[in-house]
């Protein structure tokens, strides 16, 4: 079998499981058609407005697709062709069911925000601690997807136009998606990102395809792991290939979407049609990583010599000449942009939300978004690589409490948790076997007694919560 064929069979893999697993997963939940979402019951017209189903799946996929799923992949990709199996089991059995839960649950709390989710099915303290892990990586979310677009745009224009002019008119932008109603900016613009977006994936895909159809995945080995560092493939690629497969960023944006829900059918292709969607963008880079280079030591001299965003310029350059790869270039950097924005906006309505204090106002808008701000652009001078790390675990960790979250909620109204409870159990491990294991930002231990005790935490977690999940949460509604 030519090697192509596990792109093309990995592609349909994705495509198959939003068709069946996602049509199980929504008759798990049971959405209620005739149920008014909160887009009609609290209408504000700044962040609780109606839209149209395709343009809220548009905005969705643009909110949550930041460089996660271009940046991850190709650092994945070191890893081997299991990657693929990440990026495509991921998505199907853990990202897609954790956007949708952390979409519909919204929808069903009135728009809540993901600590008000947590704290409805996993109580208070999981609560508070949702609060700050949310606000921090929202925060780094904000930084890292500012300064990599800005990264990308300093090599495209004369010298005059550098990073640090790039990066004001970004964070210039973002405080204006902050600050306006999502519909007068967010909403009108995307559409035009969303080509960009199109362009890029499909252009980089038939490029692949016509330039180098016998290169494919040139390097790749089943079962081995071909990573230049010798780093181990447990659980570094899990933690790596965040947004590719299960991000819990995602769980910050879905509630701006659920905001502006017109109808629960519209969830599946909404929630789960689009992380289903950036899986595929997750592909196409891991595959370019694995087909463009000749070698795993290459293609890790690139990312050493500019991060991922190397990767990105001289790939699409040559795959698609310099008018086509521009155009590729553009939409990779539509991609963190889009994301930049409603992190710093869902970092607003998250601490409003904790200190009470109303938004429809622009000069508490402000309130907020000012020292939220300060403190971006200040992180945004802090090295990438390290940004990235602490990015990279909190954004697991905050995946796994919001799918025992999920769990929670299936648990107590005695339908099939496991759908939750599993992914949450396996990137638990994942999660408590990376900080100990990481030198740099964690402790440091073995490897190998690493593993052992990330997967005696998890085991651990996952009988608390056969145990316990049943138990009633004080003050967290019953009818939904």
């Amino acid at each position: 079998m030519p090697r192509y064929m596990w792109f093309i069979l990995a592609t349909i893999g994705l495509i198959v499981g939003y068709i069946i697993y996602g049509k199980i997963i929504e008759k798990i939940f049971v959405i209620d058609p005739n149920r008014k979402t909160p887009a009609i019951t609290k209408y504000d017209g700044v962040d609780y407005v109606t839209m149209p189903k395709w343009k809220l799946w548009l905005i969705q996929l643009l909110n949550i697709a930041g460089v996660g799923p271009v940046f991850g992949p190709i650092m994945g990709c070191l890893y081997g062709p299991q990657a693929l199996l990440w990026i495509v089991f991921g998505s199907i059995f853990a990202g897609a069911v954790h956007d949708y839960f952390s979409g519909m649950l919204s929808v069903r709390y009135q728009g809540a925000n993901v600590p008000q989710i947590v704290g409805y099915n996993l109580g208070k303290v999981a609560k508070q601690i949702m609060r700050v892990f949310a606000v921090l990586l929202l925060l780094l979310v904000g930084v890292v997807f500012a300064t990599s677009p800005a990264n990308l745009l300093a090599q495209l224009t004369p010298e005059a136009l550098d990073f640090k002019f790039w990066l004001a008119v970004i964070f210039i932008y973002y405080f204006l998606a902050t600050l306006l109603p999502i519909d007068q900016l967010i909403g009108r613009i995307y559409p035009i990102f969303g080509a960009l977006l199109i362009i890029m994936a499909v252009g980089i895909t038939l490029s692949m395809f016509i330039e180098m159809p016998d290169r494919f995945f040139a390097w790749a080995e089943w079962g081995v792991n071909p990573h230049p560092q010798d780093l181990p493939l447990w659980p570094l690629m899990f933690i790596t290939i965040a947004c590719g497969a299960l991000s819990g960023f995602h769980a910050t944006q879905s509630p701006l979407m659920a905001r502006c829900m017109e109808n629960e059918r519209e969830g599946r292709s909404v929630f789960y049609g689009s992380m289903i969607a950036e899986g595929f963008i997750g592909l196409v880079w891991c595959t370019v990583g694995m087909t463009f280079y000749q070698d795993p030591e290459t293609l890790n001299a690139s990312i050493n010599a500019g991060t991922a965003s190397q990767v990105v310029y001289e790939s699409s350059i040559q795959l698609m000449g310099s008018f086509g790869g521009l155009l590729a270039i553009l939409g990779v950097i539509v991609l963190p942009v889009t994301s930049g924005d409603t992190a710093f906006r869902a970092a607003r309505i998250t601490i409003a939300e904790f200190i009470g204090l109303d938004q429809s106002k622009p000069v508490k808008r402000l309130y907020i978004a000012v020292p939220v701000f300060a403190i971006g652009i200040a992180l945004s001078f802090i090295d990438f690589n390290i940004i990235w790390r602490y990015f990279g675990w909190s954004n697991q960790t905050l995946a796994a409490i919001m799918l025992w979250a999920g769990a929670a909620y299936l648990y107590r109204r005695n339908k099939c948790h496991y759908v939750c409870s599993v992914p949450a159990t396996f990137i638990t491990a994942a999660c408590v076997t990376y900080i100990l294991y990481e030198p740099n930002m964690g402790f440091g231990i073995d490897i190998f007694i690493s593993q052992v005790i990330g997967v005696v935490v998890a085991a651990a977690c996952f009988v608390w919560f056969l145990v316990a999940g049943k138990k009633e949460i004080a003050g967290a509604p019953m009818d939904c």
